[in-house]
Formats: structure tokens, sequence, C-alpha cells
């Protein structure tokens, strides 16, 4: 579904990834591991093209998504044709809207309204404490119910593909599982899911496949059991 060729991105004058490979396969649920700094949110970026100065550059290799590159794709076909969403870190809701307003933004470029009324209700039954607070304002909401929200987000936008960048960063043990069961679900139901994320417990806990990242390169990859296993991953990251 998506394939990662000898991907070199920089910042300016810095690169940042190193020549990096990797592929999701359509109905995967995938995770790319390592600590802060080590290009993964760099990695979601360049699939979703946001461009420079937020967002790098590309200088080699390739990112293809269903055969078709993406690299010369804007930001808002790459959601709205491709049906890719993003989950961004630090969640990014509007605090002034409420619930339903937020997923409703996400919907814009959707023609498919029973569909949408679907995905709305599929939200709240996979959420159900978004259910209870559709009307109120996401400014009230707990860290954890906005990382609900982000990730119901990308769902209705239509996405088949989501991208997670770093969806259990500040929750408390028992949301986080919550969360990630929901992905299961939803991964389950269909959607193809890439997860960035520096907890490798629940990240393994829940992937087909990892891929470990240091300082810009893919160091490791394999199932998520195997990956589990390996000596040198319990020592550095799973504690």
């Amino acid at each position: 579904m998506l394939k990662i060729e000898n991907l070199h991105v920089s910042y300016g004058n810095i690169e940042v990834l190193h020549g990096i490979s990797l592929h999701v396969n359509e109905g995967e649920m995938v995770a790319l591991l390592g600590a802060n700094g080590a290009g993964k949110s760099t990695t979601l970026m360049s699939i979703m093209r946001l461009p420079p100065p937020e967002a790098p550059r590309v200088t080699a290799g390739s990112i293809t998504y269903r055969g078709v590159d993406l690299l010369p794709v804007a930001p808002h076909i790459v959601v709205a044709k491709h049906g890719i969403g993003l989950v961004p870190e630090g969640r990014r809701v509007f605090g002034n809207l409420t619930v339903f307003e937020n997923l409703k933004l996400a919907t814009y470029a959707r023609k498919d309204m029973v569909q949408v009324s679907k995905d709305y209700e599929r939200v709240f039954s996979l959420f159900p404490r978004l259910a209870d607070r559709r009307n109120q304002r996401v400014e009230t909401l707990s860290g954890g119910e906005q990382q609900m929200l982000a990730t119901g987000r990308a769902f209705m936008c239509g996405a088949k593909f989501i991208l997670l960048d770093e969806p259990s960063m500040g929750l408390a043990p028992l949301l986080m599982q919550e969360l990630f069961k929901v992905l299961k679900e939803i991964n389950r139901s269909g959607a193809t899911i890439f997860v960035v994320e520096q907890n490798a417990n629940i990240a393994l806990k829940y992937a087909h496949r990892a891929y470990l990242m240091e300082a810009g390169y893919i160091v490791k990859e394999g199932t998520a059991k195997d990956m589990a296993n390996k000596e040198e991953m319990k020592k550095a990251y799973l504690g």
C-alpha cells in the first residue's frame, strides 16, 4: 500500500533521514519505533507532503502509495483523493469548537453524505466519551479525550490509511491501552495503520510489524513478536 525507498530528507542543509526504506501492506498495523529525535515524525510529514519551512524537503528517493508517486502531490490531495489521514503529535484540535464541529471540519472534501453520517456514529461508538461530549467545547476535554477526538477526526476525513504520531504521549496507562484497543478495532474493520511511537511496549503489543529508527536510519525491522524478543530491544526500549 505504501512503499518508501532510499528516502533522503533535509531541513535546510541538514539531512535528517539518510536513505530509509520501508513498506506498509494493506490491512496491516505497522509501528515505527525510536527515541525522540530519531526522525519518526519527519517520516510522517514527508508522506503527507507537508511543505517547508514547517516540514522537511525530500532530496532523494521515492514515496509511492498504491503505485502513485506522492512526491509531486499537494497535501490536500493526499487527504481528499488518496485517503491518507494524519493524527498529528500534540493532537492539534480546535479548542474553541465543539467535539462535533471538530469532526465535521474533517468532512469538508467528502461528497458521500450517507457514509459520513454512518462514520459519525462509528466514531461515537468507538469513543463513547466523545458521544457524551459531542456538544462540549474541546478545550474543556482531558488530554486523553482530545487524543480520541484527533483519531476520530482522521477517520472522518474518509481515510483508509491512518498515520498516527506519538498517540500515547501524555496519556495515563489505562487510557493508552484503551486508545490502542480502539486502533486495533479500526484496523480490523479495514483501515491500514502506520503508527509512530516511542512507547515500544504498547506498540509491539498491537502492531503486526515494526521498524526501529535511530538517528535517521532504519536499523531493525521484523514482526512485532520477533522485535519484542530481541535482547537489544528489551534492554534499550522495553525496560
